[in-house]
């Protein structure tokens, strides 16, 4: 999959940037659109995504593959599924290049233009192979809940080395983890997907699904 192949969502990007209402004219909404192309030209999208049984251990707990996890919103979310996917995508190393570079030379702004850009990239991406996987599982009736990751919710990051143990992220996507694990590039994302013989109609993710509703950035 190609950068240029994406849905890009402008709103998203002056979201992040905090125009709560309308998109900026003129010399702003020049520069964010100059940025976005210069990101999308640069970005090397990789991924990974398997699937592994699931079965819950308790009300709260349960196991994906041999990976033990503890978390009542995230137990909400698969309550039904017999399967979840694991899934990790990135969008490379262009954003922290070009951001590094933006702030080097004094341009504050056109560093935090790029920040925004990758939040609205890695989120298209993953919004993309997020639509693969449904028609692949609707194809054998199956239907997927909507994603969740690390650092929602009561699941915590702590659970992110058995995550890249299990799917092998950094062999797949080159990503990495740091000691306070953050991810390496910067703009990446794990997630699990519940996978479900049953269409449960749950629309909620992402800002929707979150309850934390005094946050900047909520939609």
């Amino acid at each position: 999959m190609d950068a240029r192949d994406l849905e890009l969502d402008y709103s998203e990007v002056y979201r992040y940037l905090g125009y709560r209402k309308g998109i900026p004219e003129g010399k702003v909404r020049e520069v964010v659109e100059r940025c976005v192309a210069e990101l999308v030209e640069q970005a090397e999208l990789r991924s990974v995504a398997r699937r592994f049984p699931l079965r819950f251990l308790g009300d709260n707990r349960f196991l994906i593959g041999d990976m033990e996890l503890e978390s009542r919103a995230l137990s909400r979310n698969l309550r039904g599924c017999d399967e979840a996917y694991l899934m990790a995508a990135t969008i490379g190393f262009a954003m922290d290049r070009l951001a590094a570079r933006a702030s080097a030379i004094g341009r504050m702004s056109r560093a935090v233009i790029y920040q925004a850009a990758g939040g609205m990239l890695i989120e298209s991406y993953c919004d993309a192979l997020n639509r693969k996987l449904k028609e692949e599982m609707a194809a054998e009736g199956r239907f997927l809940r909507p994603r969740f990751s690390p650092g929602y919710g009561d699941l915590p990051l702590a659970v992110q080395p058995e995550f890249f143990r299990v799917l092998e992220v950094q062999k797949h996507t080159g990503i990495t983890l740091t000691e306070s694990l953050l991810m390496m590039p910067t703009k990446s994302v794990t997630a699990l997907i519940g996978v479900s013989p049953e269409d449960s109609h749950c629309v909620l993710q992402g800002c929707e699904s979150c309850h934390k509703t005094n946050c900047n950035f909520r939609r």
